[in-house]
C-alpha cells in the first residue's frame, strides 16, 4: 500500500509507484472519481486536441493544405 500526506493547503504528493502506475508527470492533470461504493478513483485527465497545440515545433514556411496533403501521402507510402 502506498500514502500520500496532505499539507496544511490541501496539497497531496502522491507516491512515486504511483505516479509511474498511472503515468504521471509534472502538470498532468488527474480527475477524482466516486464509484458505486463511495471510493474515489483517481486517474490521468484525457486531453483533448487543443491542449496539444503548439507541441510540435515547425520552423519552415508556412504550407498550403495541398503541400500538407502531398507529404502526408508521401509518407504513407514511404516516398
Amino acid at each position: 500500500m502506498s500514502i500520500g500526506t496532505m499539507t496544511s493547503k490541501g496539497q497531496i504528493t502522491i507516491p512515486k509507484d504511483v505516479r509511474r502506475a498511472l503515468g504521471l508527470t509534472a502538470g498532468v492533470s488527474v480527475t477524482f472519481t466516486r464509484n458505486a461504493e463511495g471510493d474515489y478513483v483517481i486517474r490521468a485527465a484525457q486531453r483533448s486536441a487543443a491542449d496539444l497545440a503548439g507541441a510540435l515545433k515547425y520552423t519552415g514556411s508556412p504550407l498550403s493544405l495541398n503541400e500538407m496533403d502531398d507529404a502526408v501521402t508521401a509518407g504513407a507510402l514511404g516516398t
